[in-house]
């Protein structure tokens, strides 16, 4: 005998006979009754888990009735099922939080499917899912063992992220484990792809576009001064974490198009983000604008002059007759104070938004043991991401951005990853502080995990002194020294780091849209 119990509730119950019966040779337990008031009697009674209502009856209609089971059970799927088509109808009931709407007469595969929908929804997906991705699984690993261009990698990466967050929302731990192997693997791939790629990619017309093209390839093409562009950089965005939370903003924006782009190494604010703005590598960042820029080893913020940047690369690209203002969230202060000020942006033709939180969330997860646990995971991790942006002053000024007709255009500097494996470096007191780069002199590491350019020169990056190198961390690898090792990678494993070679950091989001 099954364990699923249906009320269903309607006025001409005695012409559903059939419906009946052919659930019950299905094995569901069907409960009914002629009214609203005996319904409600009923629930207060007995539990269901779900029920069937008649939306046209006399005395309490359905729509009444729908509001008095839920204020009794909440949670209760509730199914409404109609001669009625009028709109206002279909409104309420679904502003009422029915769990389906059916349009009378209905035959019992309706009825059928909607119990499935409802009840079995999870298990039904589960499988499905776990089945899709089995098949899937074999096409991914055939397409690591050939990927080779920055396009390829683009494509295969948002296929692991979709469906990881497939996998994440279904109860089977074993595929989502062949899935952390298969990137893990995809990261190990892509390592070597850098090593062997990265270097070719500047002054060559075959290479992606990078945080110094970002803003003259896809930027200042959506410029115009017929419709004000509001562009927003949210600082340590991964492409997850933006999936994660892009069907909140589609409420507002309609998405005309999406194309990952590939950070410049570091993955690191100071570097990413001033090439972002400049559209410059950091070597003539340096030479160009000696006042704006700080190395890793200099005192002082080393993004402190992004608007200078901006400003200065809008001269260079001759749109200096655009009116464009900038502005920093570093704070909720910060962000509300802007959301009280948006409409004063109305008459700007490029509206600036750099926005710190998640940047902010990835430190705040080494330092505080609170976080650690909100974020113990990628999955976590977004959830925490929509969390914030829900009810974040960014989403209230996005609302106003959409009312007042701007585009949206969504980016970041750089994305990051949990990271797991001590990697041993040795370096002098000068060398740098972050855990997945290093730049100095003299550095010893261990080969395979890293990405070692001895000519900084060659990535278009500073060179502090005569012979200081760089190496980047690849995979989930960071940085430890052999001095308190095991102190220092306790604390540090399992946090949220960027600055190095992995697909998390270097494959990020960039999506154009148009209000609703």
């Amino acid at each position: 005998m099954s364990n699923i119990n249906i009320l269903w509730v309607d006025d001409e119950i005695d012409l559903l006979k059939p419906h009946i019966l052919f659930l019950e040779k299905k094995n569901y337990n069907v409960t009914t009754c002629q009214s609203g008031t005996e319904a409600i009697e009923i629930i207060d009674s007995q539990n269901f888990d779900i029920v069937f209502l008649d939306e046209n009856m006399p005395g309490l209609t359905g729509l009444e009735t729908l509001s008095e089971i839920k204020e009794k059970r909440a949670n209760i799927p509730v199914v409404m099922i109609t001669k009625s088509e009028e709109e206002y109808i279909m409104e309420e009931a679904i502003g009422s939080k029915i769990a389906d709407y059916l349009i009378k007469p209905v035959n019992p595969n309706q009825i059928l499917l909607s119990l499935k929908k409802n009840l079995d929804h999870t298990r039904l997906v589960s499988e499905k899912t776990t089945s899709n991705y089995q098949q899937e699984f074999r096409k991914i690993a055939m397409d690591l063992s050939m990927v080779n261009t920055f396009e390829e990698w683009t494509n295969l990466y948002q296929k692991l992220i979709y469906w990881e967050m497939e996998l994440e929302n279904i109860d089977d731990p074993a595929m989502f484990e062949i899935l952390e192997s298969q990137k893990s693997e995809a990261n190990t791939q892509f390592g070597k792809f850098i090593d062997k790629n990265y270097q070719n990619w500047f002054g060559n017309s075959g290479a992606p576009t990078m945080s110094h093209t970002l803003f003259r390839e896809k930027v200042v093409p959506e410029l115009s001064k017929e419709q004000p562009t509001l562009f927003i950089v949210i600082d340590n965005l991964r492409f997850d974490q933006w999936k994660a939370f892009e069907p909140i903003i589609q409420n507002y924006y309609k998405k005309e198009y999406e194309k990952p782009y590939y950070s410049i190494l570091p993955t690191a604010t100071q570097y990413a983000r001033n090439a972002i703005f400049s559209g410059l590598m950091p070597s003539d960042m340096e030479r160009l604008h000696p006042n704006y820029w700080k190395n890793d080893t200099d005192e002082g913020g080393k993004n402190m002059f992004e608007n200078e940047f901006l400003q200065a690369q809008l001269k260079r690209l001759g749109l200096t007759h655009l009116k464009c203002e900038y502005s920093k969230i570093s704070s909720l202060k910060a962000g509300k104070k802007l959301v009280e000020n948006f409409k004063s942006k109305k008459d700007n033709d490029l509206t600036v938004v750099v926005y710190n939180f998640v940047d902010m969330l990835s430190h705040s997860k080494t330092e505080m043991e609170v976080v650690k646990e909100l974020a113990s995971n990628d999955k976590a991790y977004r959830s925490l991401t929509v969390s914030w942006f829900k009810n974040s002053p960014l989403l209230e000024i996005i609302q106003q951005a959409q009312q007042m007709g701007f585009k949206l255009i969504i980016t970041t500097d750089h994305g990051t990853i949990n990271v797991k494996n001590p990697s041993k470096v040795i370096g002098d007191r000068d060398t740098s502080l972050n855990l997945r780069y290093k730049t100095g002199r003299s550095l010893t590491y261990e080969d395979k995990e890293v990405y070692a350019v001895t000519n900084p020169k060659d990535i278009h990056l500073p060179s502090l002194t005569m012979s200081s190198s760089f190496i980047f961390a690849k995979g989930d690898f960071f940085f430890a020294y052999p001095n308190n090792y095991n102190h220092y990678v306790s604390y540090y494993r399992n946090t949220y780091q960027h600055g190095g070679v992995s697909l998390e950091e270097v494959i990020i989001p960039f999506a154009v849209l148009n209000p609703r």
